[in-house]
Order: C-alpha cells, then sequence, then structure tokens
C-alpha cells in the first residue's frame, strides 16, 4: 500500500509536477513485461509469464522502505550498499508471509540478479515504463528528460531483447489512439 503514496523522485528532480507513484510505475511495467513475455512466447522462448508477471510487481518492493533513490543519488553510496540495504528491506518486507514470503523473495533476488530470460524482460520492460512516461511527460510540456532515452539504446543492448523491445515499440506506437493518450 505505501508504493501507492511513494512518489518517482528522479521526475520530480527534473521539474515534473504530479509525478506518478511507484505502484502505477510497477503496474505499467507490469503490463509492458506481459507483452514482452507473450512476444518471446510465440517466437518459441520458453518464458515463465507467471514468474515474469510476479517480478515485475515485486520489482520496486523495496522503495516501499527506502523511497525511490534516483540514479543520481544511487552513485553516492558505497559500492555493495544500496544493494544490502535493498535486500534487506525486501527479506524484512516479505518475512511476515512465511513460506509464501520466501517463494516471492526468491522471485525478487532473481530479478535483482538479472541471470534468466524473465529478469532481462522485466528489467526491460521497467525501462520501456520509464521512456513511455517521460514521452508523456515531454507531451505535458516538461524539459529535460533527454537523458533519459540517450541511455536507452545501451541498456537495450546489454539485455539482449533488442528484437522484442523493436516490436513491442512498433506494436505500442500503431496502438495509439488520435490523442496518444493510450
Amino acid at each position: 500500500m505505501r508504493l501507492k503514496a511513494v512518489p518517482r523522485l528522479g521526475w520530480l528532480l527534473r521539474g515534473v509536477r504530479d509525478v506518478e507513484s511507484v505502484a502505477s510505475h510497477s503496474f505499467g511495467t507490469a503490463v509492458i513485461a506481459m507483452l514482452l513475455a507473450d512476444s518471446a512466447r510465440a517466437r518459441g522462448a520458453d518464458v515463465n509469464v507467471e514468474r515474469v508477471l510476479r517480478m515485475a510487481l515485486l520489482h520496486d518492493l523495496t522503495e516501499a522502505r527506502t523511497g525511490d533513490l534516483p540514479s543520481t543519488v544511487k552513485r553516492y553510496f558505497a559500492p555493495g550498499a544500496l544493494h544490502h540495504a535493498n535486500e534487506k528491506a525486501a527479506a524484512d518486507i516479505l518475512e511476515p508471509l512465511g513460506l509464501e514470503g520466501e517463494a516471492l523473495f526468491e522471485v525478487w533476488r532473481e530479478y535483482e540478479d538479472r541471470e534468466t530470460l524473465e529478469s532481462r524482460i522485466v528489467k526491460a520492460a521497467d525501462k520501456l515504463d520509464l521512456l513511455l512516461q517521460a514521452r508523456e511527460y515531454e507531451r505535458g510540456g516538461a524539459r529535460s528528460l533527454s537523458e533519459f532515452w540517450d541511455s536507452a539504446g545501451d541498456d537495450f543492448t546489454a539485455l539482449g531483447l533488442d528484437d522484442l523491445i523493436e516490436d513491442l515499440i512498433e506494436e505500442l506506437s500503431g496502438e495509439q489512439g488520435v490523442d496518444g493518450a493510450d
């Protein structure tokens, strides 16, 4: 519930008003991850879509305790310190759920490790949601958001999902309504 009230601080630091919450971002990430996973399955990849959705919904879970730390702040932490804090926060949040919490913690950790196709799909969806939100803020008059677009290509190449991303962007572009508010 707390994530509904946690604003995405990176947008605020760039002068955007009325920013999305972390929960809104997690929902957008989950929808995009579902589309990417479905596309990957259609291409013959062995993708666990349920796991992708669980991971997408949990990927920013720790921000309920730490808040949304923008990348401009994260670089000031000692190597490994932020990862350790996030791991402790995830464990604290999920521990009261018992065995189910342990299973969810493993899903969250899998996302953090980025070693599986499912985790790379969710990371790509996370980045795509960020870019789509930047586009919406720019359409609303926000400026100085080019840094998000500048790093996107490298991020997707590193995930090895270039074709899936290109197909999804093309699909999303073709589905927009006349006002672009879809």
